[in-house]
């Protein structure tokens, strides 16, 4: 029997951890081979190459499932005899609609490790492979579920050791030290598993070693990496031992519980940069938090992440449409979070997963939702349609202007003096009737945010000049004028003289500002003091204040 362990990523520079670890666990298995796609490219190239196999089986996601059932049903055009087994976390909690597809022919549900084993021991022969979901005939049959894997099995294993080490470099590679999460967040799958089990320490510390030697970015999948002080900090020690230049470590935390010895091992010892932290903060609303049986302290998370920011990048996640959030809840939970300047703050909108009990209770409270993957949010008893729409586009001007580093300068600046909650929100509204969300120049976004201050902020000289700041910064060669003039050329050509500024290597705008700009930059502090403002460019790194 031939067989396919394959998957949809959602992007080319992701990599799949479960079918990794499927196939090196039964790579002895003669026939078995792995292959990863995208959801980007052609369903009838994927189809036509998985056709040559016995058994194709996919790894399943809210983000590939409608492509990959695209697929399947492509494959059985091409060649009916192949069968069609499906696996992961999207179809192992009501796959039933699957499951009587045409297309489909078996599920795993839950961990595969065991399930995936019996199903080559025993194919064709259905009825011994546990956790299986097929069709005898036309009746759909459950089989009895799989003993929880046990994590000790995977001493001495290596998931990335059938890759091309050469490729390994331009991909995100993921790592799981343990399984399970000890939270019981109801919006998670991952509060379904509460018994937290650790792989073998030198395992993971050899899979860590392979790479660090050959990948870049680094992700580790555990939902909180930090539940035991020496095992964070040992992990941390050995990165710092065996990292290389460039590479990069992101860890998901629950910030409020990070112990002080991590905190301090830190503060002597992690470079800037190397780290990065997912903090879930969700909400700041703690009637919100309860209601999904979540405990966190934001007090105590925002003094960690205070603390920290120097060192560690932080990206912050928010939730928008838990129950009991109402719009004030959601407006103070962003405009909170968004005091702290992490480099990156996610606002997703709530998700109805298989399998969660926010699902499965959410009548309770008014909860409509998509039916089709991801399963988002449409209204509540407590956001509308209209409300949900309105964040919508904020949370676009979010990821164009902050996210996507179009405006820092002018964001914190708003920050401080307005709510940042209702400038991205009329900023969204503004940007949608002005282009397409997803198709804009980069002028297109300076002018945007440029027309809609002056007609919020007529009267406001700071804000324009911090756009054109922005807009000035964010270029490698010097940009045409746009948003402030510079000074006139003679003033110009006499200033770069007597500052002994390199006209040879660098281009220069001197921008007159109002303030002094490096006082604002450092530490958000606006400071009357008319100046000239001097950025260089160089044609290859991004511009500088002189």
């Amino acid at each position: 029997m031939k067989i396919l362990l394959t998957t949809l990523n959602a992007k080319y520079i992701h990599t799949n951890l479960a079918i990794r670890i499927l196939y090196e666990l039964n790579h002895h298995y003669e026939g078995l081979d792995w292959k990863e796609f995208n959801i980007k490219e052609s369903k009838d190239d994927v189809a036509l190459y998985s056709s040559q196999y016995d058994v194709v089986a996919f790894s399943c996601y809210i983000w590939n499932i409608t492509q990959t059932l695209e697929v399947a049903e492509k494959i059985k055009q091409i060649n009916p005899a192949v069968k069609i087994l499906l696996g992961g976390p999207e179809v192992s909690y009501e796959y039933e609609d699957i499951i009587s597809l045409d297309h489909v022919d078996y599920i795993i549900l839950g961990e595969g490790e065991i399930p995936f084993k019996e199903f080559l021991e025993f194919y064709p022969n259905m009825q011994p492979v546990s956790s299986l979901v097929w069709k005898n005939g036309v009746e759909v049959i459950e089989n009895k579920m799989a003993p929880m894997f046990d994590v000790n099995n995977f001493k001495g294993s290596m998931p990335y050791r059938f890759d091309n080490p050469e490729e390994l470099a331009n991909k995100v590679l993921y790592i799981e030290t343990s399984r399970g999460c000890p939270y019981k967040c109801e919006f998670c799958l991952a509060s379904l598993d509460n018994k937290v089990r650790y792989l073998p320490n030198d395992t993971i510390k050899s899979t860590l070693l392979f790479m660090m030697q050959h990948g870049r970015v680094i992700k580790f999948l555990d939902r909180t990496f930090n539940i035991k002080k020496d095992f964070t900090i040992d992990i941390f020690k050995f990165i710092l031992e065996n990292h290389r230049p460039g590479n990069v470590f992101q860890f998901e935390i629950t910030a409020d519980i990070l112990h002080p010895d991590i905190i301090q091992f830190i503060h002597d010892y992690v470079p800037p940069h190397l780290f990065r932290f997912e903090i879930g903060i969700q909400t700041v609303n703690q009637k919100a938090n309860l209601e999904v049986k979540r405990k966190q302290s934001f007090e105590k998370t925002k003094s960690i992440i205070k603390q920290l920011d120097y060192k560690v990048e932080m990206h912050l996640d928010l939730i928008v449409g838990m129950a009991l959030d109402y719009w004030e809840d959601i407006k103070f939970s962003i405009e909170e979070v968004f005091k702290l300047f992490a480099p990156e703050m996610q606002l997703g909108f709530l998700k109805f997963l298989k399998g969660t009990p926010v699902r499965k209770n959410h009548q309770e409270h008014g909860f409509k939702f998509d039916p089709n993957p991801p399963y988002q949010i449409i209204e509540s008893n407590y956001l509308t349609k209209e409300q949900l729409h309105q964040i919508v586009e904020l949370e676009h001007a979010l990821e164009i202007y902050w996210n996507g580093k179009k405006a820092i300068n002018t964001l914190k600046y708003v920050t401080i003096q307005y709510s940042i909650f209702d400038f991205l929100l009329g900023l969204g509204h503004f940007f949608g009737t002005k282009k397409d969300f997803h198709k804009y120049t980069l002028t297109d976004v300076f002018e945007i945010i440029s027309g809609y201050s002056k007609h919020v902020f007529p009267n406001d000289d700071v804000l324009q000049q911090l756009i054109a700041v922005d807009y000035y910064l964010h270029f490698k060669v010097k940009p045409k004028n746009l948003f402030l003039e510079e000074i006139e050329y003679a003033q110009k050509t006499k200033l770069i003289h007597d500052l002994k500024l390199n006209h040879h290597k660098y281009r220069f705008v001197m921008l007159p500002l109002s303030f002094d700009f490096k006082q604002f930059s450092k530490e958000q502090q606006l400071i009357e003091n008319p100046t000239y403002l001097t950025i260089q460019y160089n044609g290859v790194d991004k511009a500088e204040v002189v």
